[in-house]
């Protein structure tokens, strides 16, 4: 409570409660973006189940949801990986650049589409957005300013293999994105459940609780729920395992 008395009144210089709370979300943003990418080994197991483990590169290996996806049986349970230096991109390229990434994500997109079913949220790491974003010239390119452009997305727009998807790009200072990535995901299928009481809610009314044995106040900010997967047939991982060759 010292720093919030000596910050009231008149000379207040800033709000010391407001300040906290905001680094606090802020912090949380950080382990959540971190958890959205990872494996959900963290925190004792309580970390969010991200994308390492969603969408894996190795993708007949672990448990996931509860079910073995090493069994041939289980390959129902898969999701698809595509390595821009393997097949079948050989007579495209090895290497993702303003020639190669339409072509090959036309490939996948046909490949891994069934119907009006396939990943329509293409999330690029900063090296392929580049890559997709020179490749189109300022006629062609489709700028997305509908859905996620509004919400301050770096957002394009894909148009090919019969389909349409839109194109965020995530990256920059701290970013958990992995390099030379992207994600294919199906939004239908692949989605964030949360409590709705646990939405990064504070946990206590008002500013918080006072400890009985301090002059201080405690506040939580609490999130519950998981990323959550239903069909893995068209949520897909493409990446460049040697952006030099």
């Amino acid at each position: 409570m010292q720093e919030i008395l000596n910050n009231e009144g008149e000379g207040q210089l800033m709000d010391v409660y407001d300040s906290y709370i905001d680094a606090a979300e802020r912090s949380l943003e950080d382990i959540m973006d971190a958890a959205l990418y990872g494996d959900g080994s963290l925190n004792g197991g309580k970390q969010l189940t991200g994308l390492a483990t969603a969408i894996p590169i190795i993708n007949n290996t672990g448990v996931y949801g509860g079910i073995d996806r090493a069994p041939a049986a289980n390959a129902v349970w898969r999701t698809a990986t595509y390595d821009a230096n393997a097949a079948p991109f050989t007579s495209i390229g090895t290497q993702v650049n303003s020639t190669t990434i339409r072509p090959m994500l036309n490939l996948i997109m046909t490949k891994q589409s069934r119907g009006k079913d396939y990943a329509d949220l293409l999330i690029m790491s900063p090296e392929h957005y580049a890559a997709y974003d020179a490749a189109t010239i300022a006629i062609q390119r489709q700028t997305n300013e509908t859905s996620l452009g509004k919400l301050g997305f770096s957002a394009l727009e894909y148009i090919g293999g019969g389909k349409r998807a839109e194109i965020i790009m995530d990256g920059g200072i701290g970013s958990n994105m992995p390099a030379n990535t992207t994600f294919g995901i199906d939004t239908d299928s692949l989605r964030l459940r949360y409590h709705p009481n646990r939405n990064f809610d504070t946990l206590f009314d008002g500013d918080g609780m006072m400890p009985i044995d301090k002059d201080a106040i405690a506040q939580f900010i609490g999130w519950m729920g998981e990323l959550t997967m239903v069909n893995p047939f068209f949520n897909w991982r493409f990446y460049d395992s040697n952006p030099a060759a």
